[in-house]
């Protein structure tokens, strides 16, 4: 805690700081994390892109700063002067609330992100903002956050601003940016960690993993979805899976050996 008498700009300096700090940990734990988890389950998977992996370190790491400077402006003023809608007693809304509160919260990160990435793809976009995520072919467990910093701009305020909106414990948004964390991630880091069972079930069908994620990166202009298939498959820029990880899998689309 701060002082009370700590000026209020610096005050907002330090905790940003921090704040960015705390990102920039969690980025490299969960990313190392699942770059280990790669070296033993699919070895020499990465061999050979340590430049492209030094470069999507360099740009997350400017990418933290910028995600964690709102999101620590933001804590300061919940924690500060009651901003946001933010709380901590679990009696405060129903039980049922908590879990519903997190499907809202990825559900608008979800329609955000498919929008705002798919508009990123207008080719004048895409050369000033996109171009940096795409530069790493294939991507890895580290390219999660790869992100030119006007990108990293439109991801990093849309949760600061849904907290002044939408009521959530802070329990539950720590289960959100946990997923928001898991799943970009694993999306990224080349092959499929998700059993078979799931990825080509029904509820495989209407959620994103590596295996639809990769497809993005192969081909660009489809399946710009997050979390969900639900806005790729309204808008009809779903376009299934990604064949070098379903043949690598051994199964083929709907999940028949092949």
């Amino acid at each position: 805690m701060l002082p009370a008498d700590t000026p209020v700009l610096l005050a907002l300096l330090i905790v940003s700081a921090v704040t960015s700090g705390f990102v920039a940990l969690r980025y490299f734990a969960s990313s190392g994390l699942f770059a280990w988890i790669t070296q033993r389950v699919r070895p020499g998977l990465y061999d050979g892109k340590e430049r492209q992996i030094g470069r999507e370190i360099r740009w997350s790491l400017i990418a933290a700063f910028i995600y964690g400077t709102p999101a620590g402006m933001v804590f300061w003023a919940w924690n500060h002067l009651g901003w946001t809608q933010l709380y901590t007693d679990f009696s405060a809304y129903p039980l049922w609330y908590l879990p519903a509160s997190v499907l809202i919260c990825l559900f608008a990160q979800d329609t955000w992100f498919y929008w705002s990435h798919r508009a990123m793809h207008h080719p004048k976009l895409f050369r000033v903002m996109h171009a940096v995520h795409h530069d790493s072919r294939p991507p890895t467990s580290w390219t999660a956050m790869s992100f030119h910093p006007i990108e990293s701009l439109t991801g990093a305020l849309l949760i600061p601003v849904l907290v002044f909106v939408v009521p959530i414990h802070i329990a539950m948004l720590g289960v959100v940016l946990t997923v928001a964390t898991v799943m970009g991630v694993t999306n990224h880091m080349g092959w499929e960690m998700f059993p078979r069972a799931l990825v080509h079930s029904p509820l495989g069908n209407w959620m994103i993993t590596a295996s639809h994620h990769e497809k993005h990166h192969e081909r660009y202009g489809c399946n710009f979805g997050l979390y969900f298939r639900f806005w790729d498959r309204l808008c009809g820029t779903d376009r299934g899976l990604s064949k070098r990880m379903v043949e690598q899998s051994g199964y083929g689309e709907k999940g028949v050996r092949i």
